[in-house]
């Protein structure tokens, strides 16, 4: 079984085989971080077609005789201050992936971190109120890279702590997607944050089609009614 240390304590955390021992699935990973990094744009571009650029409604001359070519508007896309053609429009990049594909995605990039040792376990209830100076001692020797806090909701004494260090992110366990913990040189966690994420991250164990946090009888009859 895989353990995780503490960071400032000799102790450290066992972690569970099924979510941090899972072997790694690249192409799977890859698929998870395009889809979280897509649904992120805003996908508010836009230009301006020959329909909404201002001016332009009568024939800028006439059709013959002027020796210059045929012209019927000057929001022509060949003119300057026309419109444009095939410009970007508002939509969204928003890419759907099933369920079991995103647990799958976040117990392998997890499981890299448990297998490299970059992973540790934070004691926020040793904030009683932010401090900079020992948030980054804490982390003194885990500075190599991107480091990543992940932490409860009810920690904001921690989150305050470490939001102001240099290449540190620190995010709630909900808000933890597959993309943040890849591109995280060292993931440090809470021990409330850990159990959330072991929790978004285990196999599924219920039925076929059944949807998260759906509860159904095992025991009802055949006149049940259905959802």
């Amino acid at each position: 079984m895989a353990d995780a240390p503490v960071l400032g304590a000799s102790e450290t955390v066992a972690l569970d085989d099924d979510v941090f021992g899972a072997p790694f699935n690249g192409p799977l990973v890859h698929e998870v971080v395009v889809a979280e990094l897509a649904a992120r744009r805003r996908g508010t571009h836009a230009t301006r077609t020959r329909g909404n650029v201002r001016g332009g409604s009568a024939k800028p001359w006439r059709q013959k005789g002027t020796g210059r070519a045929r012209a019927g508007s000057a929001r022509s896309p060949l003119w300057t201050g026309g419109g444009v053609v095939f410009g970007p429009s508002p939509r969204h990049y928003t890419v759907k992936v099933n369920r079991k594909a995103r647990r799958a995605a976040l117990r392998s990039a997890l499981s890299i971190h448990a297998g490299r040792g970059s992973l540790a376990v934070l004691d926020a209830g040793g904030f009683d109120a932010p401090s900079t100076k020992q948030a980054a001692g804490l982390l003194a020797d885990r500075r190599g890279g991107a480091v990543l806090i992940v932490l409860g909701e009810d920690e904001t004494a921690a989150a305050k702590s470490f939001r102001n260090l240099e290449a540190v992110s620190v995010l709630p366990a909900a808000a933890a997607g597959v993309a943040d913990v890849v591109g995280a040189a060292t993931l440090v966690a809470s021990r409330e944050a850990l159990d959330a994420l072991t929790a978004r991250a285990r196999q599924e164990r219920s039925g076929h089609g059944r949807r998260d946090g759906e509860l159904q009888s095992q025991d009802a009859g055949p006149d049940a009614p259905r959802r």
